[in-house]
């Protein structure tokens, strides 16, 4: 006997595709946001202090004012229903989630005192957060992973370069 669902269960395509759209695009946007954006203030303000201190104040406010932007951003840009991209608050909440990690994985290594350690610490979480956003792309958006890691992590070291120029100038 065939089924006469009005609403027959969406396919495994259509529910990757939905989670696509609704969860890991605005979760990536975030994520890219906020580990690229947050690049230049952060170590503007490391290489301008050389303290621990002020430079994770800097980047703990980066964070949350951009996670918040991206969060107002991302519920605004369209309400679900003619894309399919699911609810805007759930959207913006997973982008401005996403944004806040992004930006405070770098910043954390700013609270131990020793201002270089600090430092290579941090350097060294942006190339692990670079890398992992390369693979996300790599996994849910399809994108070959040297085309993944080449802009992202381009992106990343041309902002990070500028944080340095101007913390430095």
């Amino acid at each position: 006997m065939e089924s006469t669902d009005a609403n027959p269960s969406p396919s495994a395509d259509e529910e990757r595709r939905r989670f696509v759209l609704q969860i890991v695009q605005p979760g990536l946007a975030g994520l890219m946001d906020g580990s690229v954006s947050t690049l230049a203030p952060l170590f503007a303000a490391a290489f301008a202090t050389k303290e621990s201190g002020p430079t994770f104040k800097v980047g703990l406010a980066a964070a949350v004012g951009a996670g918040i932007s991206m969060a107002f951003a991302e519920a605004m840009s369209d309400d679900g229903r003619m894309s399919g991209r699911g609810s805007p608050t759930i959207r913006g909440l997973v982008c401005g989630g996403a944004t806040t990690v992004g930006g405070l994985g770098h910043t954390l290594p700013y609270l131990i005192d020793g201002f270089e350690l600090a430092t290579w610490i941090a350097i060294a979480v942006v190339v692990v957060e670079l890398f992992a956003i390369a693979l996300i792309r790599r996994r849910y958006m399809d994108t070959p992973l040297l085309r993944a890691m080449f802009g992202t992590v381009i992106g990343g070291l041309i902002v990070f370069g500028c944080g340095v120029l101007i913390g430095r100038s």
